[in-house]
């Protein structure tokens, strides 16, 4: 594994300038106590604004040189204090903007020349030469250039840092979006499973039951059929929802086959035993289809015959219709019931998860009243 970068923390860095700053005034006192107090003091002024040097990296800058430019005035010799001055620049272009650094930079080139000219006239007027000056000159540049260097790659360095954790925090950010809307798309999936199972179960229960309580007073043996459909009706539906409710619970769960083109007979047998007229039209042999078009073709149909029973009123008949052409399964379920007059209470959730299964398909979905009565659903799902 790769190791992490040591790194301070805001403490070890508040430490480790407080532990530069006492490093370089450690000479500063036999300055001040033997050799010379007016350098000692102009030491301490060139020093101590470091332990500031993170926070205001260019007021810190500005202190150092204003400092530095006053050494000549009093000194024409190098002094230890004077390393404040490349530590002020790196400073600056680590922690200021490349302005501010470009700009210390240049200033710290001028002071590098006026230096040189100033210990070499200390030495010794002799010294003063065009050559000498610009060995000085150079050497004393080259601190003044490593300085800016480093700090330019560190603020570099640290601004491709910032941009990595900045880009690692936006994709998981992301990635959390879209496990999100993954998990409210499985929500809604298994929403419109749950309604098309229980609505259609209870839907041919609640018919089923009210016929047979209507029809035991004058005829007891219709009450044997009906019952029986109620059963069949019931299991199924507890299957369906058994197998819907495994898949939540385990992987391993116990399923059964999904609704396809082959069982809509089935379905409209189904309907039939219901006590629905269904005058259905689904050629046999139809082709393969993938399961996701099966099971949203069967869903529609099944959906579509459930709101025939709940709205369309009694003795009202349905019609279905479901063929493969052109590269689409087209489905159509009308009936000749109340039409607009029909109450829509349920039916809004049911056409909304109808239309949702033909749009996560890119198909199309039309339902509403037919002039004259009745309602009709026409849907058209790409293969």
């Amino acid at each position: 594994m790769h190791r992490q970068p040591w790194r301070l923390g805001p403490r070890g860095e508040r430490w480790f300038d407080l532990g530069l700053t006492g490093f370089l005034l450690l000479p500063v006192v036999p300055y001040l106590l033997l050799v010379d107090a007016v350098d000692g003091v102009l030491m301490v002024l060139q020093i101590t604004p470091l332990l500031a040097r993170r926070r205001h990296p260019v007021a810190v800058f500005a202190l150092v040189a204003g400092a530095t430019a006053v050494q000549p005035l009093v000194n024409d010799t190098p002094l230890w204090s004077q390393f404040a001055f490349p530590v002020a620049l790196y400073s600056v272009a680590r922690y200021a903007g490349p302005r501010w650094a470009a700009a210390a930079l240049g200033t710290g080139l001028v002071g590098a020349a006026i230096a040189a000219v100033d210990w070499l006239r200390g030495f010794g007027a002799n010294l003063l030469t065009p050559e000498n000056v610009a060995a000085y000159s150079v050497t004393i540049g080259l601190f003044v250039v490593v300085a800016w260097t480093l700090g330019t790659l560190a603020r570099t360095r640290q601004a491709y840092v910032d941009a990595l954790v900045e880009r690692g925090e936006r994709l998981e950010r992301e990635a959390a979006q879209q496990a999100a809307l993954a998990a409210m798309e499985e929500r809604h999936r298994i929403a419109r499973e749950m309604h098309d199972v229980v609505a259609h179960g209870l839907t041919t229960i609640v018919v089923q039951a009210d016929g047979a309580r209507a029809a035991a007073a004058h005829d007891p043996s219709v009450t044997g059929p009906a019952l029986a459909t109620i059963a069949s009706t019931g299991r199924e539906a507890i299957a369906e929802l058994r197998r819907m409710l495994g898949l939540l619970r385990a992987e391993e769960a116990t399923t059964v086959p999904q609704p396809r083109l082959a069982d809509l007979p089935a379905l409209l047998d189904e309907a039939r035993a219901a006590g629905t007229s269904v005058d259905g039209h689904v050629p046999a042999g139809l082709p393969a289809v993938s399961d996701g078009v099966a099971l949203t073709t069967y869903r529609i149909v099944q959906e579509a015959l459930s709101n025939v029973r709940k709205h369309a009123g009694p003795g009202a008949a349905a019609r279905v219709g479901v063929r493969v052409e052109d590269g689409v399964v087209a489905v159509e379920v009308a009936d000749d019931g109340r039409g607009a007059a029909a109450p829509d209470d349920g039916r809004g959730l049911g056409l909304a998860g109808m239309r949702e299964r033909v749009d996560a398909h890119g198909g199309t979905l039309t339902a509403g009243p037919v002039p004259g009565g009745g309602f009709r659903v026409c849907a058209r799902i790409p293969l």
